[in-house]
């Protein structure tokens, strides 16, 4: 299902991405909408799945988990469900994403350090259906996951 949003809706989320802890009168006030408006549209953000989870701000790194890998997952196509529902339910696992191209699934992973990483490499390969993988350690993040540039464009000038 595609979601759409507005150009107030735009101004409202580069708000709150400025300043993720402001109060709805503060939004309002940076936004130039009413206090009632804004909190209506922020419900409404958030019921159709526009704002995420609080969890996305939150960096592995500080909790103790400094590498981040992507695991490229090849999958007996029959077993897909039950092999992401596996994935699932290991706690170092950050995101599973299905894919087009070489593999089937790209898995981010985080890690203490590299004899965790290759133990957790090593429990996705054990799981029941999956054929192969490959893992890629991330050495630098050169662009930090950013939305601003989009929303700029969606709120005019």
């Amino acid at each position: 299902m595609r979601t759409t949003i507005d150009e107030l809706d735009a101004r409202l989320l580069l708000a709150l991405g400025e300043n993720p802890r402001a109060t709805v009168l503060a939004l309002a006030e940076r936004t130039g909408l009413s206090r009632n408006t804004v909190q209506a549209r922020l419900a409404r953000l958030e019921e159709r799945g526009v704002l995420t989870t609080f969890e996305r701000r939150v960096s592995p790194a500080a909790l103790g988990y400094p590498l981040t890998a992507y695991v490229t997952v090849t999958v007996l196509q029959r077993m897909l469900t039950p092999v992401a529902d596996a994935l699932a339910a290991v706690p170092e696992v950050l995101e599973v994403l299905g894919m087009t191209g070489e593999g089937d699934l790209l898995v981010q992973c985080v890690a203490q350090d590299a004899d965790e990483l290759y133990r957790i490499a090593g429990r996705l390969l054990a799981i029941d259906g999956v054929e192969r993988t490959t893992t890629a350690l991330v050495m630098r993040t050169l662009v930090e996951y950013r939305i601003a540039p989009l929303l700029k464009g969606l709120a005019g000038p």
